[in-house]
């Protein structure tokens, strides 16, 4: 039989709060964490607004050898697994390594430091470049920096789907302790994009938001007047438990993974699908895992990347999923505060609704003044909604048609 797997531990490092309590703290204000960037010189680009974490000092949250021997990308996942673990009570000294695994998703990785070492190389040559540019810029760096300083040998693994990666990294955590893989995973994403190639790739592609002058309302999720995405940093890991244990132990647990939908568009390596086939399976896939109707929803917590075609496909998609009942369904994205951290921002997002359902109240979407009219939802301004859901929809979208939307029930402990 199929086990249950329940979130025990919630971790995050973002640009609207070190620590979930400072995230949610956050989210109860209108304030957005966009800022115009002070990293680099943002004058090549049409583009000059991101979300920064300006407050995060690895050194004071990671060993010195850790920190002197990772790169931001990795810092961040460290950072945020440590505060994760602390949630959960959890000490894996105590536990079996080979039950314990790791799963991690990111779009980027370590290139934003190997641009920096690019440029080191170009004015100094081999001599200049670090050493351990090759162990950033492997792929399953993230996890496997985890499952190093933790001495976990379970399930490994860092997937790279672009801004769906934080969400089927915690997909394929589920189904790993629901078919008796693992008994622990940590699991999320991370991203430390904010370099100056990074950066200019997407604004070179005109997928970034240009309202440079005002940029708390840049990143506006199914606003009418949204113009592109908001670039953002950050990394969120969840700990997932085999329910049983989880309960003999003791452990908070802030509500379960019930469902995973994985699709892929199969259309365009930039934009959805516009008739929304593949996102709307990847939503139909994960209630019928979790044996759930669209009646018992009470809450999408959407991608709401704020680019002109996503969110309205997205919209468009909601709709043809729960029909009549998408009236009256709350609908919202929180990149409004946080940006758009690529391949963490699922993790992020997911992390917000776990701490929704044990709390009693979702978040909205700042700066949604005028909802656009696809899927004719219920859009929630940026007060949020008193409400504890019985179970949640969240969705994440990538580059490449990439759809993951995991299905989130509250509690039963």
């Amino acid at each position: 039989m199929r086990r249950r797997v329940v979130i025990t531990g919630l971790g995050a490092i973002t640009p609207i709060g070190i620590g979930m309590d400072a995230v949610w703290a956050s989210l109860h204000t209108a304030r957005s964490a966009v800022q115009r960037i002070d990293r680099f010189d943002s004058s090549p680009f049409r583009t000059h607004v991101a979300a920064q974490i300006n407050d995060f000092d690895a050194e004071a949250m990671l060993s010195a050898r850790q920190a002197r021997r990772t790169d931001r990308c990795s810092q961040l996942a460290l950072a945020a697994t440590r505060l994760a673990l602390e949630d959960a009570q959890l000490d894996l000294a105590a536990e079996a390594p080979d039950r314990v695994g790791v799963s991690m998703g990111t779009a980027l990785g370590g290139i934003g430091f190997a641009e920096e070492q690019n440029t080191r190389y170009v004015q100094e040559g081999p001599r200049g470049v670090d050493p351990l540019l090759a162990l950033t810029v492997f792929g399953g760096a993230l996890s496997c920096n985890i499952a190093i300083t933790h001495a976990v040998s379970g399930v490994n693994s860092t997937n790279a789907m672009s801004c769906a990666s934080g969400t089927l990294a915690i997909g394929q955590a589920f189904r790993a302790i629901a078919h008796g893989e693992a008994d622990v995973i940590l699991a999320g994403g991370s991203e430390a994009p904010l370099y100056p190639l990074c950066f200019g790739s997407f604004s070179l592609i005109r997928a970034m938001s240009t309202r440079n002058d005002d940029p708390a309302t840049a990143s506006r999720p199914f606003d009418q007047g949204r113009d592109g995405f908001v670039m953002g940093e950050g990394s969120a890991v969840l700990v997932l438990e085999a329910e049983e244990r989880a309960v003999a132990r003791g452990a908070q647990i802030y509500g379960e993974v019930a469902g995973f939908g994985l699709t892929n568009d199969a259309h365009h390596m930039t934009q959805p699908r516009p008739d929304g086939r593949e996102a709307v399976r990847a939503m139909r896939l994960a209630l019928a895992e979790a044996t759930c109707t669209v009646d018992e929803v009470d809450w999408v917590n959407a991608h709401g990347s704020s680019t002109t075609l996503n969110d309205a496909t997205e919209s468009a998609a909601i709709r043809t999923v729960f029909g009549d009942a998408a009236d009256t369904l709350p609908v919202s994205g929180t990149k409004g505060w946080h940006g758009h951290a690529l391949g963490a921002s699922g993790a992020i997002e997911t992390a917000i609704a776990f701490r929704a359902l044990r709390d009693g109240w979702v978040p909205g979407t700042l700066n949604c003044l005028a909802p656009e009219p696809e899927g004719r939802l219920r859009h929630l301004g940026s007060d949020g909604l008193a409400l504890r859901p019985r179970a949640v929809l969240k969705n994440s979208f990538g580059f490449g048609g990439c759809n993951a939307t995991l299905l989130l029930r509250a509690s039963r402990v």
